[in-house]
């Protein structure tokens, strides 16, 4: 099948390579010239393990191609995906959706012939309709279905999510689209993926119903480890006990610094402000984005507080940037909060990601001394922050560590490291709810 792919970002790219490693003749747009010459030169602008050799070998079979004119391929298309950008839009953190109809605009104007049009961007409920109507009203003489495919990709596994899916939803009017969308699928059938079959409008929705579970699942055990901290528990065990039971699941109950990335802070904003505006306000994800966007910060606190109350003059060494591992995405990523917060309270912030540091420097706030290894970002250092668990954080030469340090003070916000050992290497540690902090003066007891 002949497929185009409108927008060459992270979604784009991805599912551009995976079609076209599936056997479709698949053709990504985007209006960077600067970007398309890039990936025409087989150079990848993100990081995503595996993706640069797909796109290469894809390309190279000459069943991945690139290129800035929509008219072209579109005309051809037998299916044309929009996998734009929608950012949340400033003042009300609604999902801007501006590219999404330009994208539209252009489709129409190119369709010939029955072409189903996809939205794979997350979009809100209704996006399709709507944009059913713009190319409808560009081109009432077209032949065309408007189709909802949300993505459920994530990143780090994106490859190994997008052919070996838990689902694949199919939000659609027309039984002709259907089949169709089936037929785009069909390679994805040996591995026995569920296709799910809905309206337009319930596919729209169930990708920002799954996001918000999600980020719901990870700001409770955040809050769980908070309880922990107080009444002595550990949160690993408790996520544990609560992850065997097969109603709730083990994945997304790992405590830590808060999500961030391109999805959940975002996705979770925009179904807020779409229930709000339908009248029926979502409380709970309200609360699960407001106390996600607080933990940030507390966690920036919470070295202060493991530096003795105060980091001014001091000289802070933070492991890991990007929001989680194996990607240089470094969108409402923890870091960017507490390393604002190290910074607020007077402290020289060293840092060290392996992928992210290009993005970082984009991101974070001046002054942050970029290093080459976790070695170089904690010498000298009053304190190490591990803020994202990359493998090569799990395993570090803790000797080599305390003797570069300046003092030998580790914040686990990640809990890689077991306390006793840490602390038998001669370190003040501190992790995220495990019980190794005594609880806070105050703080009720059983004999209370």
């Amino acid at each position: 099948m002949k497929i185009v792919m409108v927008g060459s970002g992270y979604v784009g790219l991805v599912s551009g390579a995976c079609f076209a490693d599936f056997g479709h003749e698949v053709v990504c747009v985007d209006k960077q010239d600067s970007k398309i010459a890039a990936l025409k030169r087989g150079e990848i602008p993100i990081f995503e393990p595996g993706l640069s050799e797909l796109v290469r070998s894809n390309a190279a079979a000459g069943r991945l191609t690139f290129t800035t004119d929509l008219a072209g391929p579109v005309s051809k298309a037998d299916a044309v995906f929009i996998a734009v950008g929608t950012p949340s839009r400033r003042g009300d953190g609604f999902a801007d959706l501006s590219y999404v109809y330009a994208a539209s605009r252009e489709i129409a104007q190119a369709l010939d012939g029955y072409t189903v049009i996809v939205t794979k961007s997350t979009v809100p409920v209704g996006t399709g309709d709507e944009v059913e109507r713009i190319v409808r009203e560009l081109r009432p003489d077209a032949e065309f279905a408007v189709v909802s495919n949300p993505e459920f990709l994530r990143e780090g596994a994106a490859i190994e999510d997008f052919k070996r899916p838990d689902r694949i939803v199919i939000g659609a009017e027309d039984e002709r689209a259907r089949a169709l969308m089936a037929e785009v699928y069909r390679p994805l059938y040996l591995n026995s993926a569920p296709i799910l079959n809905t309206s337009r409008r319930t596919a729209e929705l169930t990708k920002y119903a799954a996001n918000a579970f999600l980020a719901t699942k990870i700001t409770f055990i955040n809050e769980m480890a908070d309880l922990c901290e107080q009444v002595g528990a550990n949160v690993q065990d408790v996520a544990r006990g609560m992850g065997l039971d097969n109603r709730i699941g083990a994945k997304f109950l790992h405590a830590g610094p808060g999500y961030g990335g391109s999805c959940f802070p975002k996705d979770t904003l925009a179904l807020i402000k779409t229930a709000q505006d339908y009248g029926t306000p979502a409380r709970i994800v309200e609360t699960v984005a407001a106390v996600n966007d607080q933990r940030k910060r507390a966690m920036g606190r919470k070295v202060v507080a493991a530096c003795g109350g105060s980091v001014r003059g001091k000289t802070i060494a933070v492991l890991g940037l990007t929001f989680k591992p194996n990607t240089d995405d470094m969108r409402d990523a923890p870091s960017i909060a507490i390393v604002t917060a190290l910074q607020d309270g007077g402290a020289t912030v060293r840092a060290f990601d392996p992928e992210g540091m290009e993005q970082a420097r984009a991101t974070l706030p001046a002054g942050v001394v970029y290093c080459s290894d976790a070695y170089e970002c904690v010498a000298g250092a009053d304190a190490a922050v591990i803020v994202t668990e990359w493998n090569i954080f799990r395993a570090l030469d803790l000797d080599r560590v305390r003797q570069a340090m300046a003092a030998p003070v580790l914040i686990d916000l990640r809990n890689v490291y077991r306390p006793e050992q840490v602390r038998a290497k001669g370190f003040t540690y501190l992790d995220v709810g495990r019980g190794s902090q005594p609880p806070q003066p105050g703080a009720k007891t059983a004999a209370a």
